[in-house]
């Protein structure tokens, strides 16, 4: 495969970012920040996720819109596009560091050769990107058990070329940790619901603790996401939680993004600087840069 074929359906926008169109859809490039605490308890950008933004004759649809209008065969190449666009654009940003959360549907793929293809595909964007494939990591969503066998044949291909799995919807179903017993991931994003509500009592929280802790103890990092209050933050510090996103700590931006100015990284080439001039609230606390945030009217998140 080369790199002319991969590009083939990309274009590059005046203001630098890449774009794709799937019939009269425009498709853009979101990022959402995700977050850990350094030694110092401070606020800290380990990666961001890639999520599409769509839009018609200049007005914005929903995701869920635009990606039910998709039949099967539809869906793969889109799901294909959106990471070779979400891989390119992060590559402008000139992070060092910064990883890449994007999802995989198992469920697209018919036969083994449809894998190895698209595999191959992402290498590819990785490369051009100039990205490493340990900075690429893989949300393989949930598959059905007639996708099982295309779900592991997935996950065992990108882990011999070097990219990190995650899964994603990590809850009570007593088949999520066979899931993670059988895909061996490096990352379990849990599921947004299940741990909101446990948060609310000491009991609930004290299990998530517990699990943490136990996946911490099998070199994996958990995820909590769709955190939307100051508290359930700081309830996640307490718990070790290595990892959190949500509107609370940063909204989801189009390509291209200001979080360089917002979160710079050290050694960041001032020539990745995109976007408008902001003060970077890089350094300060979790709590102080959600109560910041806090003024901001919040919605519910969309991926």
């Amino acid at each position: 495969m080369q790199s002319s074929s991969i590009l083939k359906n990309i274009a590059r926008q005046n203001d630098g970012t890449y774009t794709t169109s799937h019939g009269d859809f425009e498709l853009r490039s979101a990022f959402q920040p995700i977050f850990g605490t350094n030694s110092a308890g401070r606020l800290e950008l380990r990666a961001f996720e890639g999520l599409v933004r769509a839009n018609r004759n200049g007005e914005p649809v929903s995701p869920g819109v635009f990606f039910e209008s998709l039949s099967r065969a539809e869906m793969q190449d889109v799901d294909s596009l959106c990471r070779t666009l979400h891989i390119l654009n992060l590559g402008l940003m000139q992070r060092r560091q910064a990883k890449l959360f994007v999802n995989f549907h198992p469920g697209v793929f018919v036969t083994p050769h449809d894998i190895r293809h698209e595999v191959d595909r992402i290498s590819l964007a990785t490369y051009e990107a100039g990205l490493t494939p340990d900075r690429i990591v893989c949300e393989i969503a949930r598959a059905n058990a007639a996708n099982a066998e295309n779900e592991a044949l997935l996950v065992e291909r990108l882990r011999q070329l070097g990219f990190r799995i995650a899964i994603d919807e990590y809850g009570e179903d007593e088949s999520d940790a066979q899931r993670v017993d059988s895909l061996r991931p490096d990352y379990v994003k849990f599921e947004a619901s299940w741990v909101l509500e446990f948060l609310d009592n000491p009991t609930g929280s004290a299990l998530l603790k517990m699990m943490v802790q136990q996946f911490s103890e099998r070199g994996i990092e958990t995820i909590f996401e769709a955190l939307e209050e100051i508290e359930q933050v700081e309830i996640c510090q307490e718990l070790n939680v290595p990892l959190m996103q949500g509107y609370v700590l940063a909204r989801p931006q189009i390509a291209p993004t200001n979080f360089n100015q917002e979160y710079p990284e050290q050694y960041l080439p001032l020539s990745a600087g995109n976007g408008g001039s902001h003060s970077s609230p890089a350094g300060r606390s979790l709590a102080g840069a959600a109560m910041a945030r806090r003024q901001t009217a919040f919605g519910k998140r969309q991926s």
